[in-house]
């Protein structure tokens, strides 16, 4: 009686993976930059993020601003582990030289120099030194090294409208430049697929996400598994439809975190952290951004190395 449900549960994935495929296809044969060479950047970077100032670092200053609340009895709940090769954490220094992070997910790509993440990390004009990106993060390890960020891409209605009126569109692509050796990132790391139009109701989904805590002697990600459906938004501040997911745990910081499903070549990214109300209120339910045709234009933007879209002036 099952099979039918779970048949009809992956036509949307299989639909997605179509949509990007023929997308891909369709762009010019020439790649539209060169990929950076190794330089100084990628080495100061590694210089910079010490241990020590890994652990320090604060959530991104626009990140969820979930309060504390007891889950229910049947939320699923989270455990810390060592995490996954393709997801990590952004780290960057701002204004005020206090360090900042936003978790990131590495996406198949032809260049294999992308990441995805929450928009309202990176909205803010306000300077970000030291802006590169460690895949599997863990107790102020950088297992895979260090890929300083070349362009952050994000949707014009969102720096238009803001957090909470461009809710929907609250992702980020983000194109990285080489390890200091000249690896890309995806060549070290692996990635997932990007899929746009997922479907809301999934069974089994994996959400991942880097919490701030006042414990930073062995920072760990945070692991779950559980269902999600849609919600549709009831703040008209804040409209549109969302992911939902009920996992206990997911306290500010882990804003950028991705929501994975299996498919035919591993795991597949069908959201991040981020949307409703950058994330959610309570650290028991999260959301995400519904991935769209818009989600997949400014993936391709980012694979043609286009000029991002900016804050316009003020007035």
């Amino acid at each position: 009686m099952n099979r039918p449900v779970a048949v009809r549960g992956r036509v949307p994935l299989l639909l997605a993976a179509l949509l990007l495929g023929l997308s891909l296809t369709a762009l010019p044969g020439p790649p539209a930059y060169a990929a950076q060479a190794p330089g100084p950047a990628a080495a100061a970077d590694d210089a910079y993020w010490t241990p020590q100032r890994m652990r320090a670092a604060e959530p991104a200053a626009a990140a969820r601003g979930a309060r504390p609340a007891r889950p229910a009895a049947d939320t699923p709940p989270s455990h810390p582990f060592d995490g996954l090769p393709a997801v990590g954490t952004f780290f960057w220094t701002d204004s005020t030289n206090t360090g900042r992070f936003c978790g990131g997910t590495v996406v198949r790509s032809p260049h294999r120099d992308l990441v995805v993440t929450a928009g309202h990390c990176l909205r803010s004009p306000d300077p970000k030194r030291h802006l590169s990106f460690v895949p599997q993060y863990h107790d102020g390890l950088k297992p895979h090294g260090i890929y300083p960020v070349d362009r952050v891409y994000l949707d014009q209605r969102y720096y238009d409208l803001g957090t909470s009126g461009g809710a929907r569109w609250d992702y980020a692509v983000v194109r990285l430049g080489s390890r200091e050796d000249g690896a890309a990132v995806e060549e070290v790391t692996g990635g997932y697929d990007l899929l746009p139009y997922p479907g809301y109701n999934h069974r089994n989904v994996r959400l991942i996400g880097y919490p701030g805590s006042s414990d930073t002697t062995h920072p760990k990600p945070l692991d779950c598994s559980s269902a999600t459906h849609r919600y549709t938004s009831t703040d008209p501040a804040a409209p549109g439809d969302f992911l939902e997911i009920a996992c206990a745990g997911y306290i500010g910081g882990t804003s950028g975190g991705p929501f994975l499903v299996r498919d035919l070549t591993g795991y597949a990214l069908i959201g991040v952290i981020g949307g409703y109300h950058t994330g959610g209120d309570f650290p028991d339910v999260s959301y995400s951004s519904y991935f769209t045709f818009d989600t997949l234009a400014l993936y391709l933007h980012a694979v043609r190395g286009d000029t991002p879209a900016a804050p316009r002036p003020a007035g």
